[in-house]
């Protein structure tokens, strides 16, 4: 049995909790939630006292507020374990949590929105964490739709198509627990500046890149025992064929691998499942190579 850590929001409205619970339930991970709290005691220097007892009321009020969103949205009978930590870096404590190795996906509501002097939380567990997040959409999901396995089928380097036999796995996997179909997605994306310049026939160039793709989708059909039927390609830009295939599907959520880019770069490019997230109106579960 797995671990799942699910991250409780700090407003009121939490979509982590509800949906990190069911989802436990369903594909039977033990589940503990994390709050966190954090307020500068600055104005307190001095009176460490005085210090202690605010930081425990706080600490205290949001175990309670926590623990009865908790009671009434698990599922009769299921064991959820609550810890509330004193944080103001929420994605570092729980990048170190997950290094010791004790838990196999973090579930955490979305919050979609980066500017290149502020990265937020969720692009930084995407970067760091080193297990799979869970991300997940602040409207109500579709409980019977599809699991989308997002794959890159163009790639020739060995650790992308490892990857993608690990972000395959795991949505075979979720598909299969949650008792629903699973769709497999790859982009043929014509550069931008062959594009651009006409240098390309688009028609060919798709009915190549398909071509190629073929060995990569009979190794994966093999491995995973899945008919190649299922592996679908669709050219244009990767984020808008993912969303557009997640949308047209009403797929509940989509797993996809990530790869972390580092320093100015990545805050002005970001990476592929960075470019999806800002598109995506549904649950992401971003795969760590």
């Amino acid at each position: 049995m797995g671990r799942m850590l699910i991250i409780a929001d700090l407003e009121e409205t939490c979509c982590a909790t509800p949906r990190g619970l069911e989802l436990a339930a369903r594909l039977g991970l033990e589940v503990e939630v994390v709050a966190f709290t954090y307020v500068s005691l600055a104005s307190l220097r001095g009176n460490s006292a005085e210090q202690a007892r605010v930081r425990k009321r706080l600490l205290d009020t949001r175990r309670d507020e926590v623990q009865a969103q908790i009671d009434s949205q698990r599922r009769p009978g299921q064991q959820v374990t609550l810890q509330v930590v004193w944080q103001k870096d929420i994605d570092q404590w729980i990048t170190r949590e997950c290094g010791k190795g004790k838990v196999d996906l973090v579930v955490k509501t979305g919050h979609r929105s980066e500017t290149l002097v502020h990265t937020s939380t969720d692009w930084q567990l995407l970067r760091e964490c080193p297990v799979p997040v869970l991300l997940v959409a602040r409207k109500r999901w579709h409980r019977t739709k599809p699991v989308l396995a997002a794959l890159d089928l163009s790639t020739t380097l060995r650790s992308k198509q490892a990857l993608n036999g690990k972000v395959l796995r795991a949505a075979r996997d979720l598909a299969h627990g949650l008792g629903v179909e699973l769709k497999i997605i790859t982009a043929i994306e014509i550069p931008t500046l062959l594009a651009d310049l006409d240098l390309v026939d688009p028609l060919a160039y798709t009915r190549d890149a398909r071509r190629d793709m073929q060995p990569q989708i009979d190794k994966l059909a093999a491995a995973y025992d899945l008919p190649e039927h299922l592996f679908v390609s669709k050219q244009g830009p990767v984020e808008k064929v993912i969303t557009s295939c997640a949308a047209s599907t009403r797929a509940q959520i989509v797993v996809m691998g990530t790869v972390a880019r580092r320093g100015v770069k990545a805050r002005l490019l970001g990476n592929t499942a960075e470019r999806v997230l800002r598109h995506m109106k549904t649950d992401v579960l971003a795969i760590k190579p």
